[in-house]
């Protein structure tokens, strides 16, 4: 029959929290290995893809990272991913663009009934 084994800490349930494995101790003896939740990756804010160049950790072991090691060194570092970085900055640049032609075109308009007036 096989030998029984209980939980090492005080939370005697079947949660998410308290899953063990039961491994064999070099004396021979059947033993409970508590183990750790799965991280998930951290995700971009806009399109949700996986960020590249940050660990999946627990967030109790980011505390324990370097901040190098926490960001991507670009704006938006570790919140965002490159290419809706990168469509943020185009965006920006079209609409500061737009409002260039806009102003130039109504200097225009201004201009042409000015001299229409004359």
């Amino acid at each position: 029959m096989a030998q029984r084994v209980t939980y090492r800490r005080r939370l005697s349930y079947n949660t998410k929290s308290n899953k063990t494995r039961v491994i064999k101790t070099p004396g021979g003896k059947l033993a409970v290995l508590h183990i750790t939740k799965k991280a998930s990756a951290p995700k971009c804010g806009d399109c949700g893809t996986v960020l590249a160049g940050i660990p999946a950790l627990r967030p109790t072991q980011y505390a324990r990272l370097s901040r190098s090691q926490k960001n991507v060194t670009r704006a938006y570092g570790g919140s965002r991913c490159g290419s809706c970085v990168r469509s943020r900055i185009v965006r920006a640049f079209l609409i500061e663009e737009q409002k260039i032609v806009k102003r130039v075109l109504k200097a225009q308009q201004v201009e042409t009934k000015k001299s229409g007036k004359k």
